[in-house]
Parts: structure tokens; sequence; C-alpha cells
């Protein structure tokens, strides 16, 4: 089935008739606004001399891997120096990232445990159409495992990311009809209606019916804003774009990521699902980065030293790729409504982004850089640069459990994930 912007729009417009934004009754008695987590998983670690800023603030360097995410820093919190205590490498890495579990390097997965999306999902997941979802870039070119699997429900029990934006398209949208984008227009026109009678009838009012009145019409501006990522969809749907027919082809990569990302962004807005992740590639990548001039993959880029510059320099780009596509999601989210309460997707949500390892070059898990986006539902403080020098990162998916409203005392070993990071939110 080709996929173009139009159907898109068209479908995600009744994906909002059939969610809590149009049942006025339950959407304006929420007593609390939705949480969300956001798993964005890069492969191959980083360039550690190239990321971290030179000081103790949040500033980018010119030419640095996270250059491209000052527009966005605001929103961001940039965390140096925490470990993977229990990996070393790719493998061991990818499959310790999310679960802070023991690795069973010969039975190739981790010994116990959720994933840090899967566990939150089964905790907050039975509110939403969608427990979860998992989204791929050519993330099973080798088939399942432990490379190529980042979510798990339990020991041994992986779950694989859609790689065909298609498919998950047909998933999301599966019983959308052309009655129910009809039945949008129809409500959005009586909304329209109702504003202004409302609007007139403030003028013959008292001041206390004024009052009331006036609450009334916020629950309107409220249901009004809803429409929102509707409305812009409505005004780029002029040219059509048909999605890449070959998800796996390796020159499609940015397409099928950028689709993907626009997928998850809509099940968000619809509140088809408060968990998501996308996974690019896979541990140990070997994409090719033709569409920046590379001539070698990835993971070839990344154990280059500094006796090949234009080895170091390449494997910075590529870092600088993928920071350009995590400050695309971040400002999509800052873009659009929180279809549960005030703020945009972004102020209630927590968006992690990990790599399966630190510095590439030394296939160590230690010093992992690690980016967090977005407000919490007001339980993270961004626009920092923290370091935890020699920490677990363990303490840093308990301390996003409690950013999630899930109180548990440890995530994953105990040994190394018991509490929360320090000063990682607020009030702690």
């Amino acid at each position: 089935m080709g996929l173009t912007r139009r159907s898109f729009v068209g479908s995600l417009g009744a994906a909002l008739v059939g969610s809590r934004l149009f049942n006025t009754r339950r959407a304006w008695a929420q007593s609390a606004t939705a949480r969300r987590l956001i798993v964005f998983f890069s492969p191959d670690g980083f360039r550690n001399g190239a990321v971290y800023p030179s000081g103790a603030n949040l500033q980018f360097a010119a030419g640095s891997t996270l250059e491209p995410l000052a527009p966005v820093q605001q929103h961001l919190t940039l965390l140096g120096g925490l470990e993977y205590t229990n990996a070393i490498a790719h493998d061991r890495g990818m499959a310790h990232m999310l679960t802070n579990s023991p690795v069973d390097l010969p039975a190739q997965t981790q010994t116990a445990g959720y994933s840090l999306d899967q566990y939150v999902a089964a905790r907050v997941g039975e509110a939403t159409r969608y427990a979860s979802l998992e989204l791929g870039v050519q993330s099973s070119l080798l088939g399942a495992m432990i490379q190529t699997r980042m979510s798990m429900r339990g020991a041994r029990q992986w779950v694989p990311p859609n790689d065909d934006p298609r498919d998950v398209y047909r998933r999301m949208f599966a019983d959308i009809t052309p009655d129910a984008v009809r039945l949008l227009e129809r409500r959005r026109s009586v909304l329209d209606l109702v504003r202004a009678e409302v609007q007139d009838l403030s003028k013959r009012l008292s001041t206390e019916e004024n009052a009331k009145l006036s609450a009334h019409l916020e629950s309107l501006r409220t249901m009004e804003r809803s429409f929102t990522p509707q409305s812009e969809a409505e005004r780029c749907n002029a040219a059509p774009t048909q999605l890449p027919t070959d998800p796996l082809l390796n020159d499609n990569f940015p397409a099928v990521g950028r689709a993907q990302m626009d997928l998850m962004v809509a099940a968000l807005a619809c509140d088809l699902t408060r968990v998501a992740s996308i996974q690019w590639s896979y541990a140990q990548s070997e994409t090719l980065f033709t569409w920046l001039g590379h001539a070698e993959t990835h993971h070839s880029l990344s154990h280059m030293d500094t006796n090949i510059p234009w080895g170091v320099t390449q494997n910075i780009e590529a870092g600088r790729w993928y920071a350009e596509q995590f400050r695309y999601l971040v400002e999509r989210l800052a873009q659009l409504p929180d279809p549960s309460g005030p703020g945009t997707l972004l102020d209630n949500s927590v968006v992690l982004w990990m790599s399966e390892i630190g510095d590439g070059f030394t296939h160590l898990c230690t010093d992992v850089p690690i980016v967090v986006a977005g407000g919490g539902g007001g339980r993270l403080n961004p626009g920092r640069y923290l370091r935890y020098d020699g920490e677990s990162h363990g303490k840093l998916l308990t301390s996003i459990c409690h950013a999630m409203g899930v109180g548990v005392p440890s995530f994953g070993d105990e040994s190394t994930g018991t509490g929360g990071l320090d000063g990682f939110l607020w009030g702690a």
C-alpha cells in the first residue's frame, strides 16, 4: 500500500475522533496530565572528546557532535560519566542498556528483567490502545539477536521493532474509515459554531454567570488546541509524499527514519500510546552514510583513531546527523499540545537518547553520554549538564521510573540500580 502524506492526514484526524479528545466529559475531568516515555537509540557510541561541553554549563562547542542540539538545549539534560556497570562492548552494552541486568553472552541475551520501556508500558499501557510502540530503522538486517534488540519483556523475551513505516501505519490506523474523517470535519464545524454562540451569549450575562461561561470557553479552547496536529498536517497535504517502497535499502535510511518519527509523534498526539521507541540500525552498525558522502560504514569509522583524521571527522559527522534527527523529534514534540492536559507533548515526556557503548573507539561502556529531553510532567529540570563520574546508569533508569510515576526502589541489578541519580529530578 502506498502511504501518502494526504492519507496520513486523514487517518490522523480520524484517530483523533476516536480518542479521548472527543469525549469531552472524560477529557475535561482528567485530574492529572499523562506522562510519556520515548527511547531514541543510535548505535556505535560517540567520539567522547567531541561530545561534552568544555565547562560546567550546557554549551555545545562549534563542530561538536551535539552542536545541532543548540536550538533546543533549553529542553535538554546532558548526562556524563555514567557507566553500564555489567557490560562491555557492543553486544553486552545493547542487552544491558535498558535493563541494567547482567548479560549471558553465550545465550546471547540478558539474564533477567524487563527493559525500561516495557517495564513502564506494563504499568501505564492500559490507558491507551497500544501499551507501547516499537519502531525501527533497518534494525533487523542481521535478524533477531543480542545486537539487534533493546526492548525486552523479561529474560530472553525480545520485543522486535517494526522496520516498515507502511506496516506501522496500517497497524495504527487499520480501523480508520472515510466516515470517521467526515465525522472529524463535522465535529470541528460544530465546535466553531458553539464557540461563536458562547461568545455572543457572554455579552448578555451577569458577572457570576460569565465566570461559569469563561470556564466553559476555556474547555472549548482546550478542545480546539487538540485539533492543532490535524491543522498543521492539512497545511502540508498539498504535496503528498510517497514513502520509500523498500525500507531496507541503505539509501532510504533517512527517509524511513523521518517517517517513523512522524508516525511516533502522531501516535503520541492521538494518545494511542504513551511509551514509544525508535531504534536506528543496531549495535555495531554497518550503516553507510552515503547521503553524507561516506565510503566507510559507521562501525568502521567509530574505530578510526586520530592518525586517520578523515575517519574521525566522518565519525563526528555521523553523530551530528543523529543529533539532527533527535532535534527534529524534540521540536515536533514541543510543537504539539498534550491531548491529556496542559502543556505540550514534550513538557510531559521523558525522551531518552542512548547508545550501546560510550566511546566507539574504545569499545567500553564507561563514560556513556546520555541525552534526556523534556519536562517529564514537571519532574525534570532541563537546560543542564550533569556529571556522575563512575556512577551506574541503573540509577538513571530508576529515576526515570519515578519521573513516570512508577515507584520502584531499584531497576535491574539491585547492587547498581538502587536509588536514583542525585539532582536529576526535581526534589531528588
